[in-house]
């Protein structure tokens, strides 16, 4: 059997970093670990090829080639989702679909001919097994059987072009103890997270290592720190010897809780063994929208201060934020800006709120009869769902004005400034990789940005405070230099499309 295993192309999101990954020469921000680690459970007689849209076109060779074509995505991929699969269609070639967008919407999919939801450690093998038998069911589903992690294996690394890549990913635990109204993780992976033991998250690390990786690693899991107590006594400790061992190749960054907050011992953990980085959903500084949407970690704390002792600990902190809550006053969206501006979260992702098929919010809002059509999948489009309580065209104005107060060259590089001055980045000894990417980002950004950028001004300002400041963060200053000509590109474009 010859698999052609397709991940359709993003558009030009916020995450997905287009603008500044070509700064270093990549084709894409992350591989698709699902893809691959769906390669590794195909029997070892057939032969696979994986085709990552967003790093090469999909031919029409690739598709006759195939005996099947396995695909998966997110909502966000929609569009060339659809493209795929009729182009599949035009050449006769059979499609398997699964992952979390089908999983969530495979009733818009009459026209694929197998639908493998849920996980695949569950649904792909029988599905296998009646592919060969040639007696395969349209879908297959898993029931209320999650899947155990502890047998999942390590992703096929062999038929990704690595270097395409700017980072790689890996995951450690499925699913959140957390259950916010908003959020589709739980209806996907469930509650209580299950975790890989330590033999599998070291052998992992090494396959990467020996593939000749070193740079940044993504931990994707949807709440990191969901079992803290594995995570103290096994894992972290784990790693910090297998990274010592290899004198830190990589970097980690992956997404937490505020409540990483409170614990100190696992933050300096997390930092001694290489995280650097952390994503965390803050959603809104309003405590009504934080009840409403039963954020209940995020509540009744100093979310500011918890921010800013992140930083202290040696993270820098990426934070998602939403509006559009039924609860946010009119003053929400000054308050949004203040509080991100105050906090130093450089890269903050604020969005209009979006009812995800499946999710509580979602079910609410259907029977108070408020959606209107589906999710785009794009947290920064514009777009949005439902009826919201406020007046449309005063929420989307005002969203607006959150992006234009943040994203403008002179709030974004003041922000930038407010960050590195908090900022502590664990003090050891590390292998420094320097790659020629790195000096080639560097001066694309002293021309792009300094010299016929409109943040001209801000970019060298920002230079030149660091090396008198903070001269052992220059090339995160540049990094984050370039992140917001990023994210300034991608707005743009956004108000000239609305």
């Amino acid at each position: 059997m010859k698999v052609l295993l397709v991940y359709p192309k993003y558009p030009d999101t916020f995450w997905s970093f287009k603008h500044a990954i070509k700064f270093i020469s990549k084709k894409a921000s992350v591989p698709p670990l699902g893809m691959l680690t769906v390669a590794s459970m195909l029997p070892k007689d057939w032969q696979k090829r994986l085709i990552d849209m967003n790093v090469r076109e999909l031919e029409d060779k690739d598709l006759k080639w195939a005996d099947i074509v396995f695909l998966s995505a997110m909502s966000v991929q929609k569009k060339s989702v659809r493209e795929v699969i009729d182009r599949c269609k035009i050449l006769g070639v059979k499609v398997a679909a699964g992952g979390p967008y089908f999983t969530s919407c495979h009733e818009d999919f009459p026209d694929v001919d197998h639908l493998v939801l849920n996980e695949a450690e569950v649904t792909l093998a029988p599905f296998i097994e009646d592919l060969k038998n040639g007696c395969a069911k349209r879908m297959y589903t898993a029931g209320n059987k999650w899947a155990d992690v502890k047998e999942t294996p390590a992703p096929d690394w062999s038929i990704l072009e690595m270097k395409k890549y700017a980072t790689v990913n890996i995951q450690y635990s499925r699913g959140c103890p957390f259950n916010c109204e908003f959020c589709d993780i739980t209806m996907l992976y469930g509650h209580a997270p299950r975790t890989k033991t330590k033999e599998q998250v070291v052998a992992e690390l090494e396959a990467i290592y020996s593939h000749g990786w070193r740079g940044g690693v993504f931990f994707v899991d949807d709440n990191f720190i969901g079992n803290k107590k594995k995570l103290k006594e096994e894992i972290l400790p784990a790693i910090i010897e297998w990274m010592e061992k290899r004198r830190y190749p990589f970097s980690f960054l992956t997404q937490v809780s505020i409540n990483i907050s409170d614990d100190e011992e696992l933050m300096t953990l997390m930092a001694k063994a290489g995280f650097d980085t952390v994503f965390i959903g803050i959603e809104t500084p309003n405590e009504d929208s934080l009840a409403e949407c039963s954020k209940a970690q995020n509540k009744k704390r100093d979310l500011i201060g918890s921010v800013k002792k992140i930083q202290q600990f040696g993270f820098e902190v990426q934070g998602g934020f939403i509006v559009g809550f039924d609860n946010d006053p009119p003053s929400i969206f000054q308050s949004q800006i203040k509080f991100i501006q105050e906090s130093g979260i450089v890269t903050a992702m604020v969005g209009l709120l979006n009812a995800l098929r499946g999710t509580k919010l979602y079910h609410r809002l259907k029977e108070e009869n408020r959606l209107v059509k589906d999710v785009t999948g794009d947290n920064t489009d514009c777009s949005i769902n439902f009826i919201p309580k406020m007046h449309k065209e005063t929420l989307v104005s005002g969203y607006k004005k959150i992006l234009e107060g943040l994203y403008s060259p002179k709030q974004y590089y003041a922000r930038v400034r407010t960050f590195l001055r908090e900022y502590q980045p664990l003090q050891q000894k590390r292998a420094f990789h320097f790659k020629f990417m790195h000096l080639q980002a560097f001066f694309k950004s002293t021309v792009i940005l300094g010299v016929i950028g409109k943040e001209r001004f801000q970019y060298w300002k920002l230079l030149i405070w660091t090396i008198l400041r903070r001269p052992n963060l220059f090339p995160l200053s540049i990094t984050l230099a370039i992140y917001g000509f990023h994210f300034r590109k991608v707005f743009e474009s956004h108000w000239e499309e609305s």
